[in-house]
């Protein structure tokens, strides 16, 4: 497992590979909760599925588009991240965060 941020910002990333498939766990903030699941097969564009009124799929699409062309291989992203009464600045820092896991990828 791999982490960015601190405090109520900070989130992780998770990866599995399968033998023919990826799979990554993202979560964080205060409470991790699957808000959200994005799968991406090699030459398509990313299938979202939205949970509830969760916007995880924003930070989950391109860390499944990201780990699908890396590795050519169908690439799933799941989870969620939440904070009580989050701040516009704690959201952005949330998403730049999320985009910086990439490397673990």
């Amino acid at each position: 497992m791999n982490d960015v941020g601190k405090g109520r910002t900070k989130v992780f990333l998770k990866k599995e590979i399968l033998d023919s498939d990826i799979v990554l766990i993202l979560g964080g903030g205060e409470k991790s909760h699957v808000g959200g699941v994005v799968v991406c097969e090699p030459g398509k564009e990313p299938e979202e599925i939205r949970l509830g009124t969760h916007h995880d799929y924003v930070v989950l699409a391109p860390l499944a588009k990201y780990a699908c062309e890396k590795y050519n291989k169908t690439s799933v992203a799941v989870g969620g991240i939440h904070i009580d009464n989050a701040k516009s600045e704690e959201i952005k820092e949330i998403i730049d965060n999320c985009k910086k896991l990439s490397k673990f990828i």
